[in-house]
């Protein structure tokens, strides 16, 4: 082939570029927008123009539709999204594109108060739970940012995507954790003993293993996280230390070692105490089915900050996870270090 035959077969198959940006708030919800355009919220973005890279594309359109100034450095996905999956018009041509998804980052209180929109276009910005993208989105950009969003957790690096469904899926794709809402508590921490006469109504571990990370469970139907622990007994003698050995037990077939009592969570429609503790996995066997629930949890190792943004607690998570850490340095264990989340899938010992 000669270059102009060569040039001219690849201008044939050419696709379009885009570039969107994931933006989140100290609490964990995603930033998107509403156009006048489309019935659908936005991630901020838009096309990449002629002899711009994918990030410089980003940065301009922070600051064009968010009069944001940011540099651009670490992407989180790349989307394949076909022709097949975008319901344009037809005289539009869409050829299929290929969107790029960036980490906006974290923003807090002053940079959102910074935001200034368009005379146009942008009607306004709003932030949002996780959960409640697939009703504000079209099917395509939620599935796109919700694989961002989990990749961002993960931290396992830039994911491939085809119409917003990851080529080689993690474990928090799999079970689909963010697709329902997160648990929401937003009490205050009390680093101290729970007050006489107050009733202790749930009792949870944070277990490490021996490299940082602890344990957590994934409900298998909803993809929704909890810790180990659950609610005293009478058997139990109401002892909050007892229940999260047995719930850990029964739940996750895990043992538990040198339980640190790290304080509790107060509840202010009611007169109760949800108690924290921190403690060392000393084994784990195989996958059970829970006693309580009739379900078998999916479990996997994350470092505490992953696991705190799997939750929506409040500025009080802040707290908490000082004293997790307090606490895993008096178990001698060391901080770990980001890295992807894994599934324990069968019997372990440390």
């Amino acid at each position: 082939m000669t270059d102009e035959e060569y040039g001219a077969l690849r201008a044939s198959a050419a696709l379009w570029a885009g570039t969107s940006v994931l933006i989140t708030n100290e609490q964990g919800k995603v930033l998107v927008q509403k156009v006048g355009y489309r019935p659908f919220r936005l991630l901020p973005g838009g096309a990449v123009d002629k002899g711009e890279t994918a990030a410089q594309a980003a940065s301009r359109e922070l600051k064009e539709e968010l009069d944001a100034t940011a540099t651009i450095r670490r992407g989180l996905a790349v989307d394949w999204v076909s022709a097949d999956a975008v319901q344009a018009p037809e005289e539009m041509c869409f050829p299929g594109e290929i969107l790029h998804v960036f980490d906006g980052g974290v923003w807090n209180e002053d940079q959102i108060a910074a935001i200034r929109l368009p005379a146009d276009e942008i009607q306004a910005v709003e932030f949002v739970e996780p959960a409640d993208l697939p009703a504000l989105m079209s099917p395509g950009d939620a599935r796109r940012a919700l694989s961002a969003l989990r990749a961002r957790i993960d931290g396992a690096g830039v994911v491939l995507l085809e119409d917003g469904v990851p080529l080689s899926p993690s474990v928090l794709d799999r079970v689909g954790v963010l697709r329902t809402g997160r648990a929401r508590h937003h009490f205050p921490f009390h680093p101290r003993p729970v007050p006489d006469g107050l009733t202790v109504r749930q009792s949870w571990a944070w277990a490490f293993a021996p490299d940082g990370r602890v344990l957590v469970l994934l409900e298998p139907d909803t993809g929704a996280a909890c810790l180990p622990g659950g609610t005293p007994e009478p058997e139990g003698d109401g002892d909050p230390e007892a229940t999260l050995v047995r719930e850990t037990r029964e739940e996750a077939a895990a043992e538990l070692t040198g339980a640190v009592y790290l304080g509790y969570l107060s509840d202010p429609d009611e007169p109760c105490a949800r108690v924290r503790y921190a403690a060392a996995l000393e084994r784990i066997g195989a996958p059970p089915v829970d006693p309580a629930t009739g379900r078998t949890y999916i479990r996997v190792l994350a470092t505490p900050e992953q696991a705190v943004e799997l939750f929506d607690w409040g500025p009080a998570a802040a707290d908490q996870l000082m004293a997790v850490h307090r606490a895993r340095a008096l178990l001698r264990i060391p901080r770990a270090a980001h890295r992807p989340i894994t599934e324990l899938v069968g019997p372990r010992t440390w």
